[in-house]
């Protein structure tokens, strides 16, 4: 085989798997049709899950740098805006502000998060260098301007075909976007529900922005958003979906659009960065098929509302990565590469349920607005805005893992151990009483001993840094089915 892994797209799905497998010591190559990096706007923030994996993987500073970067194009925004600045931030439902005013932190779904807590506003762009640099330093093979046109499967690997040579492997994993090439040559199913809006955004120049609402605005022909950083609008209309998502954006159909759904009187006067979308709402029904695997975009589809696309991609990619290169490395098993399916499904389809319920609030009939407006009185709320808040965050995510400790299946608490999962390893916390014969490979599993500032009990947290076992019976149990026993 040329390579271990061959994986169709080099966005932040992509380079995060590639990174993961690169960990484990699995050969891998990423293949992108597109010469440089995609330069077009995308999603604007992460959610705790995604900068939780960056910390674990030592990346948490470059996150920091990041953000604090847009904080001070943010500051910048407001300044040429009302004197009085809005209030504190804590995301959005459908385009209804959440104030972080009425965002009560103390829930036990909100503690031990440590400094990754404190990271979110750090854009596509962003993620996307963080991870082509680090695959550099990884050594991971990515090939731009190489294009997958094809592929055939056996039992023993798979032929991927591009548009200048051959290339064989054991495995393949379309992180190829939306409509990719890899899911549809596959035969995966993917069922869901059709488009009915038009969306835009964009980074523009425009005249007139100054009466423009800042955030987002709903009126009575649509909803729009303007900032929050210089010149980044977006627009949602309810004319059915774009009859060709392809063509060229233009500043002149910016402008209409904005005017349309704003009623100023704006002028779009140069376009930076534009792109089209829609709710189509869809999901494979497995993300494996043989040797060919599904990640991100490629297994998932929704509108862009709350940017949990791209969380939902590094959480698939993060969850894949260590399960697949088991599986590479000898000692994973059909079973445990398989749970990335029953782990990962659920909470994609709550993906596309939660973008599924704003589109229902943001349409301009009657109905949905008579909804809408009770929905807005429980954000105004300190219950109503931290429930969405919690969901938004994605701290609430657990999978459905063996054992009754609350935090088996979720997220490790900060131990202020990360360091101890920079190799993409598990980690045993021996807090005291582990019995003596446990039998654990301590080449896949790295054992601290010593008590946490935290009162915790002992704990087998997984290369994802999902929590496997907490204290009391079944740690040989966990440590078979994740880690499988040394022979």
């Amino acid at each position: 085989m040329d390579y271990d892994v061959i994986i169709a797209g080099a966005g932040p799905t992509g380079l995060m798997l590639a990174c993961e497998l690169r960990l484990q010591g699995v050969n891998v190559a990423v293949l992108e049709r597109l010469a440089e990096p995609d330069p077009t706007i995308k999603a604007g923030a992460i959610n705790v899950p995604t900068a939780e994996a960056f910390h674990r993987r030592g990346l948490l500073p470059r996150l920091a740098a990041a953000q604090e970067q847009n904080m001070g194009v943010f500051r910048a925004f407001l300044k040429g805006g009302a004197a009085k600045p809005p209030p504190k931030f804590a995301g959005h439902f459908a385009a209804i502000w959440l104030s972080g005013d009425l965002f009560d932190q103390s829930g036990p779904d909100f503690q031990g998060r440590g400094p990754a807590g404190e990271i979110g506003f750090v854009n596509q762009q962003q993620i996307e260098a963080i991870l082509i640099d680090c695959a550099a330093e990884l050594g991971v093979q990515v090939r731009r301007g190489t294009e997958l046109t094809g592929f055939d499967t056996s039992e023993d690997g798979v032929t991927v075909h591009t548009d200048s040579e051959k290339l064989t492997a054991g495995w393949l994993v379309g992180c190829d976007g939306g409509r990719s090439l890899v899911r549809k040559l596959a035969g995966f199913e993917f069922p869901g529900t059709p488009p009915e809006i038009t969306g835009h955004q964009a980074i523009v120049e425009m005249e007139g922005a100054e009466a423009l609402s800042r955030g987002w605005t709903t009126t009575p022909t649509g909803i729009y958003a303007h900032g929050p950083t210089p010149g980044r609008i977006l627009t949602v209309e309810f004319d059915g979906p774009p009859a060709d998502r392809d063509t060229p954006i233009t500043a002149e159909e910016l402008e209409k659009s904005l005017r349309a759904v704003s009623g100023v009187d704006v002028r779009v006067t140069a376009v930076k960065s534009a792109t089209r979308f829609t709710d189509n709402a869809r999901q494979a029904s497995t993300y494996r098929l043989g040797r060919v695997l599904l990640a991100g975009d490629a297994a998932h589809v929704h509108s862009p509302f709350g940017g949990q696309g791209l969380n939902l991609g590094i959480g698939d990619a993060v969850n894949l990565g260590w399960k697949l290169a088991a599986k590479i490395n000898g000692w994973g098993t059909e079973t445990l590469l398989d749970t990335y399916t029953t782990e990962r499904h659920p909470i994609g389809a709550w993906v596309l349920d939660w973008t599924r319920a704003q589109i229902a609030l943001m349409r301009p009939d009657s109905h949905a607005r008579a909804l809408r407006a009770i929905v807005t009185e429980l954000t105004e709320t300190t219950t109503g805005t931290t429930y969405f808040a919690r969901m938004i965050s994605g701290v609430w995510q657990r999978y459905k893992l063996p054992g009754n400790h609350p935090l088996i299946g979720r997220s490790a608490p900060d131990l202020a151990l990360d360091k101890h999962m920079t190799d993409g390893k598990g980690l045993l916390i021996d807090q005291g009483g582990l019995p003596s014969d446990v039998d654990f490979p301590t080449d896949r599993v790295h054992v601290i001993q010593g008590k946490t500032d935290q009162d915790l009990p002992s704990l087998l947290i997984r290369p994802d840094g999902v929590v496997a076992w907490a204290g009391g019976e079944g740690l040989q149990e966990a440590l078979t089915t994740w880690f499988a026993p040394t022979q």
